[in-house]
């Protein structure tokens, strides 16, 4: 082969790497997130106090039902037969990550609607700042992907 062939190769992989590593550095290097146009501002860091506070609420009032390790229900997409859905896995491979903060935290604090769901409001067990790390330590469960997506959906509205 061509020694002008093999460098040009060369370059090209080159350059290729250094564009991933140049995403790669964007994407978790706190800078805004852009989807579909809109642009939100960084995804703010979890608090490891609020996680843990989160962590303790979680396995005393949601593990019973969400599962130690946020696993959910087996076949929590489909209707059971009392007509409610099962609990839902809370790490990425649920829906969660596709709700904006102030839905997570109002079905966490006034339940599921209950014509599917058999969530329980937490309002009056649940101090603020414990649904409030609930939702942290949910989220310290997601991957970067899923936090990037719900934090653009928590902050659109402000933003477009």
């Amino acid at each position: 082969m061509n020694p002008k062939r093999y460098l040009l190769i060369a370059l090209i992989f080159l350059a290729i790497i250094m564009i991933g590593f140049s995403t790669l550095r964007n994407k978790f290097s706190g800078n805004p997130v852009t989807i579909s146009g809109i642009t939100v501002p960084p995804i703010p860091a979890l608090d490891p106090a609020q996680i843990e506070v989160g962590k303790s609420a979680y396995a005393q009032n949601c593990a019973s039902c969400h599962g130690a390790n946020l696993e959910g229900q087996p076949n929590w997409k489909q209707t059971g037969l009392d007509g409610k859905l099962p609990a839902p896995p809370q790490d990425s491979s649920g829906h969660s990550w596709h709700h904006a903060d102030d839905v997570l935290l109002s079905i966490i604090s006034n339940g599921g609607d209950p014509s599917y769901s058999a969530m329980p409001a937490f309002r009056e067990i649940l101090t603020e700042a414990e649904i409030i790390g609930v939702l942290d330590y949910i989220k310290s469960s997601w991957g970067q992907d899923e936090r990037e997506y719900q934090w653009w959906l928590s902050m659109r509205d402000q933003y477009q």
